[in-house]
């Protein structure tokens, strides 16, 4: 899983966003202490817009971003997207009121919007060799499941020397310091224009934008990751907007069980990340994708269930549940960039991870809301509604893929090739 890191390239960009993501996960924590002294028991209320506008952040502006930014160096992208951010964690103690706060988080999400695909797409060229990149897949995905439980933990450390207001700083230096070591490496330069663009009107902005989309749409190997995208958002959802009611109302724990709740998730996905690597040189990514998203269906679909039990046996099963939800996020999530690289020729990648990005947080968009808003009636009808809709997500992946030996399909370094050379699609 480390052979990733033995490149010097990669190993200061993976540095970048470790460093960056530690300072994203702080700002979690300093916006809801923000969020509390600004609304006090509205700050609920806050977080849940602040959520909103940056799910609405991601869906837009990945793809705009993309094509506003599609004759740019990555590496500008790369730090004037961190330098933004800087910006913003410094001016975020010295607001006043509300709306402040959510201008600045808009400007916050664009910025990661923007820094995320191209992040993404930078990758796959830094690390030509299959197993590398499949190896540096693993190794973001892990580093966002330790950003989930080490964050909160960094930032409690540094409430011991600063003011909640402070916190910011933090998250200012991760960001100061992700944009350093992107200049620190020079890397490798993308063609202007994406191979095959048409030429006049066709060639413009507009095209640009609807690029990746079309991509998504017209390609058979990539129209599967959007079903499973939404399956995904459907389990994960619940575990995210409902963990705090069943620690609370249903398991009787204290504040700490809804960080031990998402704590075992988090467990599960790291688990996976470890052992993926090792499962994809001999498992073919689509029966690993389909496998992780029926595991997180069952996962889901046995809440209702588990909520039914006693109190101990309520415990034990909500924590198989989430693992299991944990564990089938990350066997879905960590081989997309191998199916989008494999899908695509390398011209068309940072659009392509740019639609990625911006379709499946569309998911996240509606299953946020449904989770709450089913999980207010009955948690035990949330968790059955969104088991449906992941499972009904699966299915559909499942008759959309390809046939197994397709481009997309089968693994190793030798299908790469083949598949990026005849995946051009028109738009």
């Amino acid at each position: 899983m480390l052979s990733a890191l033995s490149h010097p390239v990669y190993r200061r960009l993976f540095t970048a966003q470790v460093v960056a993501l530690a300072g994203t996960g702080v700002a979690t924590v300093a916006l809801g202490l923000l969020a509390y002294d600004l609304a006090g028991p509205r700050a609920g209320a806050v977080l849940g817009t602040v959520l909103t506008v940056k799910m609405v952040a991601y869906v837009v502006l990945a793809p705009l971003a993309a094509a506003l930014l599609a004759r740019v160096p990555r590496r500008a992208v790369l730090v004037g997207a961190d330098l933004v951010r800087l910006g913003v964690a410094l001016a975020l103690p010295f607001v006043g009121e509300v709306w402040q706060v959510l201008v600045l988080v808009v400007i916050l999400q664009c910025a990661s919007a923007t820094f995320t695909p191209t992040f993404q797409s930078v990758v796959p060229d830094v690390l030509p060799d299959e197993r590398d990149y499949t190896s540096a897949l693993s190794l973001s995905r892990l580093a966002y499941d330790l950003e989930a439980v080490a964050s909160p933990a960094l930032a409690a450390v540094l409430l011991l020397v600063l003011s909640p207001s402070q916190l910011f700083w933090g998250t200012a230096v991760g960001f100061g310091a992700s944009a350093l070591l992107v200049v620190s490496v020079a890397l490798p330069r993308r063609v202007h224009e994406p191979a095959g663009a048409p030429s006049g009107p066709e060639g413009s902005f507009g095209w640009r934008l609807r690029r990746g989309v079309v991509l998504f749409v017209r390609t058979p190997a990539l129209r599967p990751v959007l079903a499973l995208d939404l399956a995904v958002a459907a389990a994960v959802s619940f575990v995210l907007v409902q963990s705090v009611v069943v620690a609370r109302e249903v398991l009787g724990l204290g504040p700490d069980g809804v960080a031990l709740l998402l704590a075992v998730c988090g467990g599960g996905s790291v688990v996976a990340a470890l052992a993926l690597p090792r499962v994809l040189r001999a498992v073919p990514e689509r029966r690993v994708m389909l496998g992780g998203a029926a595991l997180l269906s069952v996962g889901c679909a046995v809440v209702p269930l588990v909520l039914a039990a006693p109190q101990d046996v309520a415990l034990v099963g909500v924590a198989l549940a989430w693992s299991a939800i944990g564990a089938g996020w990350s066997a879905v999530e960590t081989p997309v960039g191998r199916v989008v690289r494999r899908a695509v020729g390398p011209d068309d990648l940072h659009v392509a991870f740019a639609a990625q990005f911006s379709l499946s947080h569309a998911c996240w968009l509606v299953t946020y809301p449904l989770a709450g808003l089913l999980g207010a009636l009955s948690l035990s009808w949330a968790a059955g509604v969104l088991a449906l809709v992941a499972l009904g997500a699966t299915l559909a992946a499942r008759s959309l893929w390809p046939v197994p030996g397709a481009r997309g399909d089968a693994p190793g370094p030798d299908a790469a090739p083949a598949a990026r050379s005849g995946a051009q699609v028109g738009a």
